[in-house]
């Protein structure tokens, strides 16, 4: 009967030790860091988003917010880094230095600030892992930190990954200006 809660707890505690030895390797290898704080359209902090970039160059996304609709959200990496309320339009259009087609799944490609759905629970607690190879934190053409830097956008609707210019994914209910770590 002692050994029960250990039992418990080893299973969630041997995840929690090698995610963090995942995050420590990419930390490692010379990875670059950002954060983003996520407001909502009253300005209330509703989550964050997290990035890192490892050494092949690609960058590895999280995403955690709460209070949200349940259901699929379109979330992307938005040109400017800057979160004017309640429409966050100030955030420009997508990430999207290459000139390429919205969407994941367009056959003409996807913009660089293009991610999956974001899916929030019924709760309202969304969580987002993604790993993108279109966009950077480092300097180059398709850098998220040039002249005018780049915020995360959460819509109120899912993307359908292949409709310019957003996926059909609605109104912006939520913004994050991505600053260096």
């Amino acid at each position: 009967m002692d050994q029960l809660p250990v039992r418990r707890l080893f299973g969630p505690a041997v995840a929690m030790v090698l995610f963090g030895l995942t995050i420590g390797a990419v930390a490692a290898s010379g990875a670059t860091h950002a954060s983003a704080r996520i407001v909502d359209a009253a300005g209330d902090t509703i989550g964050w988003a997290r990035f890192v970039e490892d050494e092949a160059g690609r960058l590895h996304i999280s995403v955690q917010v709460e209070g949200l609709a349940s259901g699929r959200h379109g979330i992307h990496l938005h040109s400017v880094a800057s979160c004017v309320g309640p429409a966050f339009t100030s955030a420009g259009g997508h990430h999207n230095p290459l000139g390429m087609e919205h969407g994941l799944a367009n056959a003409a490609g996807a913009h660089a600030g293009d991610l999956p759905n974001l899916m929030v629970n019924v709760m309202g607690h969304g969580h987002l892992q993604a790993v993108s190879d279109r966009a950077t934190l480092s300097s180059g053409p398709v850098s998220l930190f040039d002249r005018d830097g780049s915020a995360v956008i959460i819509h109120a609707a899912m993307d359908d990954q292949v409709t310019n210019p957003t996926g059909n994914s609605g109104a912006r209910v939520a913004c994050g200006v991505i600053r260096p770590a």
